[in-house]
């Protein structure tokens, strides 16, 4: 089981690799320097030569080697898991995540075949988050600390931190599905001013564009409000907790740097 954990963490690193990649492919423009799937220009993917990889066929290309190399990694983990996993719910959640990376890889080739869809490339990347996700649980609920830490403890008894355990995820995922489609459908810039929005707090005015970035902006607001408050109820409630407090910290503090690479972008 050790090997597995360790296994899971070398997944998620390359997941999260596949997740930067992604994000590099739509801030370069990228997603249709390779024009066919799922070969690459007519050559199997892993035989394209390196010397071509140039340009917007380097961040294409090279999204979908690393992209290949996670769906690899996902079939060895789903079926390790099925061999030596005893935890049935464990098991299925592996299977989930192979289904999720199969999923992912379909929705980037229909993405590329009819020429960047909006619908399937926000679903393209709000799934990548999802699977990242899946191989993180996976990873913590294979190690020695799950297994063997102390479970009866003072957090599972506070129906507050309950809620706002459950509020945080749903509106950070809430708010990546609409920074997908602010990005997809070229928002980004439909309000030009930060942080006020045409000189008002609230539009004077409103096109389709202009609603997306809005709702992301407020979206912004009320993540950063949920996750700081959760850290300060964990800092309050639980302060012994150091599992729980320090990556509470480590939260707010990349909410806070996410907020602030929205305004500046």
């Amino acid at each position: 089981m050790r090997w597995l954990h360790f296994y899971l963490r070398f997944v998620v690193a390359a997941s999260l690799l596949l997740i930067v990649a992604g994000g590099l492919v739509t801030s370069t423009g990228s997603g249709l320097a390779v024009p066919d799937w799922p070969n690459t220009y007519g050559t199997f993917m892993f035989a394209f030569p390196l010397s071509q990889m140039v340009g917007g066929i380097f961040y294409e290309h090279g999204h979908r080697l690393v992209a290949s190399t996670v769906g690899l990694l996902t079939i060895g983990l789903a079926f390790w898991l099925a061999c030596i996993e005893p935890r049935r719910w464990v098991r299925r959640l592996g299977w989930t995540a192979l289904a999720a990376v199969v999923i992912q890889g379909l929705l980037g080739g229909i993405t590329v075949l009819y020429f960047l869809p909006a619908p399937v490339s926000i679903s393209h990347a709000g799934l990548a988050q999802i699977f990242f996700a899946l191989v993180v649980s996976l990873t913590l609920f294979t190690s020695p600390g799950w297994r063997t830490g102390p479970h009866a403890c003072g957090a599972r008894n506070d129906p507050v931190l309950a809620r706002l355990a459950l509020a945080a995820p749903a509106v950070i995922y809430a708010q990546i599905l609409i920074g997908a489609t602010m990005r997809h459908t070229g928002a980004g810039l439909a309000i030009p001013d930060f942080p006020l929005a045409f000189g008002h707090l609230v539009p004077p005015q409103w096109t389709t564009g202009i609603a997306i970035h809005f709702a992301h902006r407020v979206g912004a607001l009320v993540v950063t409000t949920i996750v700081i408050a959760t850290a300060g109820h964990l800092l309050f409630h639980h302060p012994g907790r150091r599992e729980l407090t320090r990556p509470a910290l480590v939260l707010s503090a990349l909410v806070l740097v996410q907020v602030g690479l929205g305004a500046r972008t």
